[in-house]
């Protein structure tokens, strides 16, 4: 029995930032999928996984992003890789959430970044995207404030401790599949988001109910 619907934020409820790194990638004569490939090197060590986990400071990143780059035989302008998190909201995405949110206990799990320092009091496109929504949600579970991200078992565990849900009550979507096996490990039913429309047809299947009109 489905007592909660769990979300990831890029990629499901927004679009993803995978193509603002083509876009990034593109522009700068990169190799396609070079981004990503620095990501899933050492993916637990790696600066993204540091920075995600509020171990390191943005300066921090900046330099420590660059140099895995350079590793690799390439100059990646870290600070451009930062602004391709700037996503668009899913609008049908959205008012599937909110719907659901009257059934069904709803939260956010999304690996993210501290987005504003001390010279920057913006707080950027993706975390403005994320507080539109914070009020159709039981929980956001950040990895930026609990120090833990997908996909260490630990933070679907704190998911289901903040919605006091088991596992096996839960349906968790998410764009990448190595964040779905863990949940799915612990009893979650998971959907791997490969477009909208497939994402809530899925859904409803799981929910039996219609979410594509």
């Amino acid at each position: 029995m489905i007592s909660a619907v769990l979300f990831d934020f890029g990629g499901v409820i927004t679009s993803s930032p995978f193509d603002g790194f083509a876009a990034y990638e593109i522009e700068a004569d990169l190799p396609e999928g070079l981004i990503r490939k620095i990501n899933s090197t050492d993916p637990d060590t790696n600066a993204w996984a540091k920075f995600e986990r509020s171990q390191i400071t943005r300066e921090d990143f900046l330099e420590l992003f660059a140099s895995e780059a350079a590793v690799l035989g390439y100059k990646v302008d870290a600070e451009r890789v930062l602004q391709c998190l700037s996503t668009q909201i899913r609008p049908k995405m959205v008012q599937t959430l909110e719907r659901l949110s009257k059934t069904y206990k709803t939260a956010i799990l999304t690996n993210n970044l501290i987005e504003v320092s001390e010279e920057d009091v913006n707080p950027g496109p993706s975390r403005e995207h994320l507080g539109s929504v914070s009020s159709m949600v039981d929980a956001i579970i950040e990895s930026s404030k609990i120090g833990i991200r997908k996909p260490d078992t630990a933070f679907y565990q704190i998911a289901c401790e903040e919605l006091d849900v088991s596992p096996k009550e839960c349906v968790f979507l998410d764009d990448l599949g190595i964040n779905l096996k863990p949940a799915r490990t612990i009893g979650m039913t998971t959907i791997k988001v490969v477009s909208e429309s497939q994402a809530l047809r899925d859904l409803g299947e799981v929910l039996h109910e219609d979410l594509t009109t």
